[in-house]
Formats: structure tokens, C-alpha cells, sequence
């Protein structure tokens, strides 16, 4: 699955400068005009480590603007978090209408660790996967437009990646020993995904895999991604309440007969103009 993005595509600075403005002027246009819209976007970021998730969500609060945005990562569950249901702090932080909302760390990480390090079976961990799937369903079903993004990097491209962050004063506090640990069991980690991707890439929510290595590739794919994204369900939506508003102006049809209509009956053979004097 994740064969074709490991290619190594890269794309060049004055490729990148070419487009970016352009793109970035969209985006913003996008913006603002989703503030009128009825619909919010929820924006779903996962991946390998080092595969430029954070990075990303960076950009997009630097190239769009950041008051119409909200952005949340989530670590363990707290005890208030503990006492409730699992999605409740997912559900209280999911964005109004007319925002975007950037996850990372969300509804995937935690069922993704605890099956590849053996703290839920397989059967346990598809049972997760359809309570995301329903879970996505009921935000697409209230007209939520929820676009995924997997950060993927082949082996090769981790280990260089997470080496050259902890080689960079400024960068060495991003690499923890959980990157080192899940790195250790990356095959399991990257079947695990396979296996997630497959379960939970729906219509209404698909999974875009991104090759993660180029910063500037990953960045325009996702960019133009979310993009194409919004464009696309913001025309179905106009189209949507296009189709409504014409049907609540069409006359309503007549009912077709019945094949009894016009047949006498027990009640149409009864004389109701029969009276009875009150002393009767």
C-alpha cells in the first residue's frame, strides 16, 4: 500500500516559489468563504514519526488565517477525560461551522500503538476501526467535510529523518523515546496502518497517503489536497440546497386512485341523515 510513496519525488524551490503564492491565495479565498458556509472541515493528520505531521499543521496556520482555525493534539487521557465516554473529548473540540479543525494524535493513535504493541488483539482492534468509521459517518452524515492525511516515509527515510533532528539543538527535544520505541517495531506499526487505512478510507472520508521526505512535496500535496477538497464539497452543497429549495417550490403531486376509489362501501351505504328526538 505504501509502495508508491516511497519514490523519493522532491520538488524544487523555484517549482515550489512558482506555485505557492497562487495556492495560497486560494486557500485564503476558501477561507473566508467557508465562514458563510454550513458545514465545518475537520482535518485528520497521522503518519510515521519524523513524517512531517506537525510541520504541516504549522504551515497551515502560517499560509491561512489562524483565528479561523483551531488546532488540536491530544497525549494520554486525563482522569476527567477517563470518567467520560472515549470520543467526549474528541466530540467537545470538534470545530463550528464554517472552521477547519486540525488533529493530530487523534481517534487513530491510540488503537494504531495498542495493536502493534500487543495491548489489543486483532479482533479488538477492528472493533475500534468500525467505532472510527461510525464515528466519521456521523460527521459526514451532518455535512462535515473530513479529509485525512498519512504522513508516510519508508524506513530508510525515518531513520535519516529522526537522526538529523537529533542532531539539531533546536529540533533534538521532537525525538522521545517513544519515536525510538515504535521505531523498533516499524513493520508492525506499518501493518497495522495498512490494515486501518483499508477499514476506515470511506467515501465521505478518505485517506490521502503523502510521501512525507520533501518538505516542499509534501507540502504541496497536501495543500492543494484540502484545497480541491473544500472547492469539491463546497459546489455539492450548493447543489445540494439548490435541489431542496426547488423541491419545497414544486407543487405537490396527486395522489394516484386507489383501486377502491369510487367503490361503494359499508359507510357510503349508510343513511346519515337519520335524526333521534332528544326524549327518544
Amino acid at each position: 500500500m505504501f509502495e508508491a510513496a516511497e519514490l523519493g519525488r522532491k520538488i524544487s524551490r523555484e517549482e515550489f516559489d512558482k506555485v505557492a503564492p497562487g495556492l495560497r491565495s486560494d486557500l485564503l479565498e476558501l477561507q473566508y468563504s467557508l465562514r458563510e458556509a454550513d458545514f465545518p472541515v475537520v482535518v485528520v493528520f497521522a503518519g510515521v514519526d519524523g513524517g512531517g505531521k506537525g510541520e504541516t499543521v504549522n504551515l497551515l496556520n502560517e499560509w491561512m488565517d489562524p483565528r479561523w482555525i483551531t488546532t488540536r493534539a491530544y497525549a494520554e487521557a486525563s482522569d476527567e477525560e477517563r470518567e467520560r465516554p472515549e470520543y467526549w473529548r474528541y466530540w467537545r473540540d470538534l470545530p463550528p461551522k464554517g472552521k477547519i479543525g486540525l488533529f493530530l494524535s487523534s481517534w487513530y493513535s491510540q488503537p494504531i500503538l495498542d495493536r502493534v504493541h500487543d495491548r489489543a488483539s486483532q479482533f479488538e482492534f477492528d472493533e475500534r476501526l468500525e467505532r472510527i468509521a461510525a464515528f466519521e459517518k456521523t460527521l459526514a452524515d451532518d455535512g462535515t467535510l473530513v479529509v485525512k492525511f498519512w504522513m508516510h516515509l519508508s524506513e530508510k527515510a525515518q531513520k535519516k529523518r529522526i537522526k538529523k533532528l537529533e542532531e539539531d539543538p533546536l529540533t533534538r527535544w521532537q525525538v522521545t523515546d517513544k519515536d525510538h520505541k515504535n521505531f523498533k517495531v516499524n513493520a508492525r506499526f506499518i501493518a497495522a496502518a495498512e490494515r486501518a487505512i483499508m477499514h476506515t478510507s470511506k467515501g465521505h472520508a478518505p485517506w490521502h497517503i503523502v510521501e512525507g521526505e520533501d518538505t516542499r512535496y509534501r507540502s504541496l500535496v497536501v495543500l492543494d489536497t484540502l484545497k480541491q477538497a473544500i472547492v469539491r464539497h463546497l459546489e455539492a452543497r450548493t447543489v445540494a440546497k439548490a435541489v431542496t429549495a426547488e423541491l419545497k417550490k414544486a407543487p405537490k403531486a396527486k395522489a394516484a386512485p386507489t383501486l377502491l376509489e369510487g367503490q361503494p362501501s359499508i359507510l357510503s351505504s349508510l343513511d346519515m341523515t337519520r335524526t333521534l328526538s332528544w326524549e327518544d
